[in-house]
């Protein structure tokens, strides 16, 4: 899906996601993904001028990788120390917490693509 996501998005997406998930017989996935997703659009509405990105949500064999994609260039990364009344970036701690694997790639034209994999065998 390509949107322009805003502070309401996550909770559309999610509802997308748990039909995926019933569709694909995936329901144990539903609070990991689910909670994935939300840091992941959040961080799109916080950090990308434009607000756009391209979501993309795959059955793999073992379960599923969620990836979005977005044109901004800075890429996002967990940081440390962070004082304990702080309002953000907390999100890829949660993310790692919560996926089986998570990365980074670069994209050609400034871009990159975040994503992770939820797998059932875990």
């Amino acid at each position: 899906m390509r949107l322009t996501v805003g502070e309401h998005s996550a909770r559309h997406i999610r509802r997308i996601v748990r039909s995926l998930l019933a569709d694909w017989e995936l329901p144990e996935l539903y609070d990991a993904v689910a909670l994935g997703v939300t840091e992941l659009v959040a961080n799109v509405v916080r950090h990308v001028p434009d607000r756009r990105c391209r979501l993309l949500v795959l059955r793999q064999e073992a379960g599923v990788r969620v990836e979005v994609a977005d044109g901004c260039a800075e890429v996002p990364c967990m940081e440390g120390g962070l004082p304990l009344d702080s309002e953000g970036g907390r999100g890829l701690v949660l993310l790692s917490e919560v996926a089986d694997k998570w990365g980074v790639d670069r994209r050609g034209g400034g871009g990159k693509t975040v994503w992770f994999e939820c797998d059932t065998s875990a």
